[in-house]
């Protein structure tokens, strides 16, 4: 497994690097001190898993997530911050990043990379516990207004956490094309212009 690290704090980076390399399945690819060279190691490298932090100079963690995701829509990203802050989680969620763990559970760190790897999404304890506080709905959204049944608020509400067209496909028994088209006309219905619209829409407005 390919990985790239992104943190401000180069002690940090070479510390992980050093955890994960202990893991012989783990290749470190790459370390970088801000969004901008997350960016620039994602392109070159396209590595497995991207483990990143969130508050960095020059280009945050959010913003380098949302340029690598434009990149590469199944880019499987992995941050590794101090903050827990809702706001950063609801954000990551948006993006569709694969977890959310809090840096003090260095132990916790290989396992949820090679758990990311393998395609499942990985929050912290801490995490974990608020999500569905932090996902539900804030308003009563009419679909029935805008022709949408109940198989596309299912849609609309597994890319709201950061699944992937094939996982949406696997969890609902449909086609990756079928899944596509649905997504396609969600867009449509709701005037929305990609996927990070619509997972704000659902956070904000099912």
């Amino acid at each position: 497994m390919k990985v790239v690290i992104a943190d401000d704090d180069m002690l940090v980076s070479m510390s992980l690097k050093t955890i994960l390399e202990a893991e012989p399945s783990i290749e470190v690819v790459g370390c970088g001190k801000d969004g901008a060279d997350a960016v620039e190691l994602y392109r070159k490298n396209r590595p497995d898993v991207l483990l990143m932090d969130i508050r960095m100079k020059e280009m945050s963690g959010l913003e380098a997530a949302e340029e690598i995701m434009k990149i590469d829509p199944e880019a499987k990203i992995l941050f590794l911050t101090t903050f827990s802050d809702d706001e950063y989680i609801i954000k990551a969620l948006d993006i569709g990043a694969k977890g959310y763990i809090i840096k003090q559970d260095f132990e916790g760190i290989v396992p949820a990379l090679l758990a990311v790897h393998q395609g499942q999404s990985v929050f912290g304890g801490e995490i974990a516990s608020r999500l569905p506080a932090l996902a539900q709905p804030k308003n009563e959204f009419d679909y029935q207004k805008y022709g949408i049944g109940k198989r596309e608020q299912e849609i609309i509400a597994l890319v709201a956490h950061g699944r992937s067209n094939r996982e949406i496909a696997e969890e609902l028994f449909l086609g990756e094309g079928t899944v596509r088209n649905y997504i396609s006309g969600i867009l449509e219905k709701l005037s929305l212009r990609d996927r990070t619209q619509l997972a704000v829409f659902y956070l904000t407005n099912a």
